[in-house]
């Protein structure tokens, strides 16, 4: 019986074997290769974290977390489009980040947001799964297929299962309108999102 791989070392083979730049990811104990972000995409989801660092809360983007089992072995690794921290990323996370290749402790996230692409099912599914079983305690999702957004909060696991794992409360409101957030947050504005779902 060969060992087990771990998914930080699967991942940077499979950026390494690419010849575009990627992100790969590791969620439910399946590898993603995220779609090319267009620029609305991304456009949308900076809009989004402007509005989140002018509250004055610590904005991340770009970055990627690693969530771990109760053994210590990776359950996931996600890049989200953006997050917030409670913390600057201390010494002891910087080490993190060198032991881990690349990802920071997930631990670190209070709020982590995501913007649909191609994939929709992916953040709708597997992600939102992911973020609930690691704890994340608000989830802000802009579905651009469904032309709705979502702030999902009160993370459940009610097992060892994490693909169990879920949120136990949605706020929901149409691309275009401003989306509550739980204290210490704003209420985002979902305008740029509300005029195509492209």
């Amino acid at each position: 019986m060969e060992p087990e791989q771990d998914p930080v070392d699967l991942l940077s083979a499979i950026e390494e074997a690419s010849v575009a730049p990627i992100r790969p990811e590791y969620i439910e104990e399946t590898a993603f290769v995220p779609p090319q972000r267009s620029h609305k995409h991304n456009k949308g989801a900076f809009r989004l974290a402007v509005q989140l660092d002018s509250a004055g809360l610590l904005v991340g983007m770009g970055n990627g977390y690693r969530a771990a089992s109760k053994d210590g072995s990776t359950m996931s690794l996600l890049a989200p489009d953006f997050c917030v921290l409670h913390r600057e990323p201390t010494e002891l996370d910087e080490s993190y980040l060198r032991t881990h290749q690349g990802w920071y402790p997930i631990d670190m996230i209070v709020l982590v947001g995501e913007v649909t692409s191609t994939n929709h099912e992916t953040d709708t599914g597997p992600k939102l799964r992911t973020y609930a079983a690691a704890g994340v305690p608000v989830y802000v999702l802009i579905n651009r297929n469904a032309k709705t957004a979502h702030c999902y909060t009160d993370p459940m696991r009610p097992g060892e299962d994490p693909t169990q794992a879920y949120y136990a409360s949605e706020a929901k409101v149409g691309l275009g309108e401003p989306l509550a957030l739980p204290a210490p947050y704003p209420t985002l504005d979902t305008a740029p999102f509300g005029e195509t779902a492209e």
